[in-house]
This record gives structure tokens, C-alpha cells and sequence, in this order.
């Protein structure tokens, strides 16, 4: 039995241990990444998987335009939004999933985001997706959606 005073670990303490080598190595390395060049190449990816015609100020300087009949034999207009992956596929739900958490996070971290230089690369990411959306919703009841 433990005195007033004296600290006992028993059986747990190479398990607190662990966990104290653990969180000293994740503060560790948290404090030596770049954020703020993750954000901006995150937000570069975004710009490598627009779909449709591109605008002048894309920096992303290999990707041309692309999927400009998208909806043509439907009758309607589906240019723009986001492939998947670099892989020409237009996926809704993964999209509006993605426009939702982007616009999300300006929505919290806006002073952060531009901090680093990339709140308007951030709003124009979520213009691009957004755009899409609209033109996708031709009538009240009708959403296309891939």
C-alpha cells in the first residue's frame, strides 16, 4: 500500500509510459510541419481535377480543358466540377462531400486559411464545386448526378 505522498504505477506503467513516448513524438512532429504548404498543395490538387473549361488564372498549368460535351446528349449542361482522382470520372457524392468539408473548414479556420495565403484559392476550390452543383439542379425536382 502506497504512503501519503508516494506515487505508485504497478502494472500500468510501461503502458503510461508508451503513451507518454507517444504523445512527446506526435507534439514533436506537429511542431515541425509545414500546414500552411499542405494547405496550398491541397488546394493546388484541387485545381488538377476541375472538369470543364478552365479559367485563365489556372495554376495547374498541364491540365487543359476537358469534358466541355459533358450533358450535351442529355440536353443540358454538365461542364465543370471535379473528377475523382485524375481519372475523367465525375462523381456526385464524393464532390459535394468534399465542397461541403472545404467550405466547412473556411467557415472555422478563414483567419487561419488566410493567414497562409489561401483563402481565396480556398474559395474559388468551393465556386468551382459549387457552380457545378447549380447547373446539375436543372428543375426543382431533378439533380444529375454521376
Amino acid at each position: 500500500m502506497a504512503e501519503k505522498g508516494e506515487l505508485r504505477f504497478g502494472r500500468h506503467c510501461p503502458l503510461l509510459l508508451i503513451h507518454a513516448v507517444l504523445l512527446t513524438l506526435l507534439l514533436a512532429v506537429a511542431g515541425a510541419f509545414d500546414y500552411a504548404d499542405a494547405l496550398a498543395k491541397s488546394l493546388l490538387y484541387f485545381e488538377a481535377q476541375r472538369s470543364g473549361r478552365l479559367p485563365y488564372n489556372q495554376r495547374v498549368t498541364w491540365r487543359d480543358h476537358s469534358g466541355l460535351t459533358d450533358g450535351l446528349e442529355q440536353g443540358v449542361d454538365l461542364v465543370g466540377g471535379y473528377y475523382d482522382a485524375g481519372d475523367h470520372v465525375k462523381f456526385g457524392l464524393p464532390m459535394a462531400f468534399t465542397v461541403t468539408m472545404l467550405s466547412w473548414s473556411v467557415i472555422e479556420y478563414a483567419e487561419q486559411i488566410d493567414h497562409a495565403g489561401e483563402l481565396e484559392h480556398a474559395l474559388d476550390a468551393i465556386k468551382w464545386g459549387t457552380d457545378y452543383f447549380v447547373k446539375a439542379h436543372t428543375s426543382p425536382n431533378v439533380l444529375w448526378a454521376e
